[in-house]
C-alpha cells in the first residue's frame, strides 16, 4: 500500500485523463449491464407468442440493443485509450525523474551497482507501471461496478438463486491472497535477474575488444546463456504458480455455473420461475463471474508491477548524501583560490584514504599531485568538485565552504579532463562545446588550437564534423585527452583539475599535451595529478601523497633538494628515458 500511495501521488498530475477514463469505464460497465435485460425482455416476448404489437416492439428492443453496442464502441475507445495516455505519460515521467535522481547520486551510490541494472530500473521496472494504471486500475473499478450491478440485477431476478450464484465467491477471494502471497516474491525475483542479465551485456559489449583480444567469445556467450536462463527459470517459476491459480479460478466458476443452472431447473419446476428470467441469469452469469475470473489476471499483473515499482522506488527514495543547503549561495565567478583546511576521509568507515591534508593553492597556480596509485589523489580532486563530503576540516574557494554554496555554481566553476577521457558518441565540435552548446565553431576552434588538437582536427575528411564513435573510439587516446583539454578550456571555468592527463601516451602527444597545459599556466587555477613528473615541473607547487598523507611538498627544484620520493621518482623516469 506504501508503494502505491507513493506512485498515486505521481500519477495524481494526469487525474483529467483518469476522470475520462473512469467515466467512459462507468458507462461501458452500465451498457454491459443494460444489454442482458434487453435481450432478456425480448425472449420473453418471443416465448410467449408474438402479434404485432409484439413485433414492434422487439423491432424497438433491437434499434435500442443497436445503440447501446455503438455506445459501447465510443465508450471502450475512450476507457481504453485514456488510461492508456495518462499510463504512458506516468511511465516517461518515471523514466524521467528516475534518471535524474541518479544523476544527482553520489559516486559512492555507483560502486556497488552495474550500469546495465541501473538502466533495466529506468526501462523495464517502470514500463510496468503502464500495466497497473492502463489495466488493473480502471479493470479493478469495472470489475468492482460490474459485479455489485450484476449482484443487485440477480438479486431482483430471483434471490435464492442469486445466493446459490454467490457461493463460489469466497473460495475464489481466498486462493486470490494465497496466489497473491506466493507469486510476488518470484516476480522480484524475475526483475532482479533481468537487471543482472542487463548489466552483463552492458559490460561485455563495453568490453568487446577485451573478449575478442583474449578469445574469450565461448566463454562470455555461456556466462551470458547462464544469465540469461537465470531469469528465464525465475520467469517459469512465477508462472508455473499462475498456471495453477487460473484454471482452478475458472474451475471454482464453472461450479457456480452448474450450480445455477442445476438450481435453477429445480425453482423452474417447483416454483414456476420463467424462461426469461433463467435466460437472463445465465447471460448475467458470464458478466458476474467474469470479474471474479479476471481477478487471476488482476493479482498476477499487480504482483509484477509492485515488484518492478519497489525497484524504481529504491533509487527514488535513496537519500541523496550530497545536496546544497537550504540556505546555499551562488558561488558566482570565483577567481580560483583553493585551500584544504586539515581535511579527512575514508570511502569505508575506519580505512582512512586521506588524513588531515591542508595546503592552499592561489589563482592562477599550478598545484600539482603525485605519489603512488591508490593514496588518495584522485580523492583529492573529487573532494575540490564536492563528488564525496570530507569527515572532518573544510574546503574553501575564495573564502567559502563548498558546502555552502550551491553545488551548480562550485561545479560550473570547475572543468575535468580525467585519466579515462569520457567522449560521447557524436561530432568532435559537439563533444568540445559539451559544456558550453551555444558556443560557435571559432570559438571551438580557438579552444582546440590552446589545446594542440585543430590542426589534426582539420586534416581529418569531414574536420570538426567528424564523429568520434562510442567513447571516442575512433581517436587515439591523446587526440581524446586533447580534445578533452580543448572542452575543459571552452568552458572558460577558473580551475581546471587535470587527473592523469598524459597518461598512457606517446612522447611527442605528452610534449602537445604539456604545451597544452603551459597555454592555461598563469590564466586558470590547475590541480593536475601526474605519475609522469615531467608534465608538471613547472608547477607553482608540488604535494607528494603517502598513504593518504602529504609527506612532501615545495617546488620540483625544492622536492629535488630534499632527495624524498620525488626525487627518487626523478631519477627513475631518468633512468627509464
Amino acid at each position: 500500500m506504501r508503494t502505491l500511495w507513493k506512485l498515486s501521488k505521481e500519477a495524481i498530475r494526469y487525474r483529467g485523463l483518469y476522470v475520462l477514463a473512469i467515466f467512459a469505464t462507468l458507462s461501458l460497465t452500465l451498457v454491459n449491464l443494460a444489454a442482458p435485460r434487453v435481450l432478456s425482455a425480448m425472449t420473453g416476448i418471443v416465448s410467449n407468442g408474438v402479434d404485432e404489437i409484439d413485433l414492434e416492439l422487439i423491432r424497438k428492443l433491437t434499434m435500442i440493443l443497436i445503440g447501446l453496442y455503438l455506445i459501447r464502441i465510443v465508450f471502450r475507445f475512450m476507457s481504453n485509450y485514456m488510461a492508456h495516455k495518462a499510463a504512458w505519460y506516468l511511465v516517461g515521467d518515471l523514466r524521467t525523474k528516475t534518471y535524474d535522481k541518479l544523476e544527482r547520486m553520489h559516486l559512492g551510490f555507483f560502486h556497488d551497482k552495474q550500469t546495465g541494472d541501473l538502466m533495466s530500473r529506468i526501462i523495464n521496472d517502470t514500463r510496468d507501471f503502464e500495466l497497473l494504471y492502463a489495466h488493473m486500475i480502471p479493470e479493478s473499478i469495472t470489475n468492482i461496478v460490474t459485479f455489485l450491478g450484476v449482484l443487485i440485477i440477480l438479486l431482483s431476478i430471483n434471490f435464492k438463486l442469486a445466493l446459490i450464484t454467490c457461493a463460489p465467491i469466497p473460495l475464489i477471494l481466498i486462493s486470490g491472497i494465497f496466489f497473491a502471497k506466493k507469486v510476488r516474491p518470484f516476480f522480484r525475483i524475475t526483475q532482479s535477474k533481468m537487471g543482472e542479465l542487463n548489466g552483463k551485456l552492458q559490460d561485455n559489449l563495453s568490453g568487446i575488444h577485451e573478449i575478442q583480444s583474449f578469445g574469450r567469445e565461448e566463454y562470455e556467450t555461456g556466462r551470458v546463456n547462464e544469465k540469461n536462463f537465470e531469469h528465464v527459470t525465475a520467469m517459469l517459476n512465477a508462472l508455473r504458480i499462475s498456471a495453477i491459480f487460473h484454471p482452478s479460478v475458472e474451475f471454482i466458476s464453472s461450479i457456480g455455473t452448474i450450480l445455477v443452472v442445476g438450481f435453477g431447473g429445480y425453482l423452474a419446476y417447483k416454483e414456476g420461475l420463467k424462461v426469461e428470467d433463467i435466460v437472463a441469469f445465465l447471460l448475467y452469469l458470464s458478466l458476474f463471474y467474469q470479474p471474479v475470473t479476471g481477478l487471476a489476471n488482476l493479482v498476477e499483473n499487480m504482483q509484477q508491477s509492485l515488484a518492478g515499482a519497489e525497484r524504481v522506488m529504491m533509487i527514488l527514495d535513496a537519500p541523496c548524501e550530497i545536496a546544497d543547503k537550504p540556505k546555499a549561495e551562488d558561488l558566482g565567478t570565483c577567481k580560483g583560490e583553493i585551500i584544504f583546511d586539515h581535511v579527512s576521509f575514508s570511502y569505508i568507515e575506519g580505512t582512512q584514504v586521506l588524513d588531515d591534508i591542508s595546503f592552499t593553492c592561489h589563482p592562477g597556480e599550478m598545484l600539482a599531485l603525485v605519489g603512488p596509485t591508490g593514496v588518495g589523489k584522485t580523492t583529492i580532486t573529487q573532494l575540490i568538485s564536492r563528488f564525496y563530503e570530507p569527515e572532518n576540516g573544510r574546503i574553501l574557494i575564495d573564502g567559502k565552504d563548498i558546502q555552502d554554496v550551491t553545488i551548480e555554481s562550485l561545479r560550473r566553476n570547475i572543468s575535468v579532463v580525467l585519466q579515462d577521457t569520457f567522449l560521447f558518441n557524436g561530432t568532435i565540435a559537439e563533444n568540445i562545446s559539451y559544456a558550453r552548446p551555444e558556443a560557435t565553431l571559432e570559438e571551438i576552434r580557438e579552444a582546440a588550437k590552446a589545446a594542440n588538437i585543430d590542426a589534426e582536427i582539420m586534416e581529418m575528411p569531414d574536420g570538426y564534423n567528424t564523429r568520434t564513435g562510442e567513447r571516442g573510439i575512433k581517436l587515439s587516446g591523446g587526440q581524446k585527452q586533447r580534445i578533452a583539454i580543448a572542452r575543459a578550456i571552452l568552458r572558460r571555468s577558473p580551475i581546471i583539475v587535470l587527473d592523469e592527463a598524459t597518461a598512457a601516451v606517446d612522447v611527442e602527444t605528452e610534449q602537445q599535451i604539456r604545451n597544452a597545459i603551459n597555454n592555461l599556466a598563469g590564466k586558470r587555477t590547475i590541480v593536475a595529478i601526474a605519475h609522469r613528473l615531467s608534465t608538471i615541473r613547472t608547477a607553482d607547487q608540488i604535494l607528494v601523497v603517502e598513504e593518504g598523507k602529504v609527506t612532501e611538498r615545495g617546488t620540483h627544484e625544492e622536492l629535488l633538494k630534499r632527495n624524498g620520493y620525488y626525487a627518487h621518482m626523478n631519477e627513475i623516469q631518468k633512468t627509464d628515458a
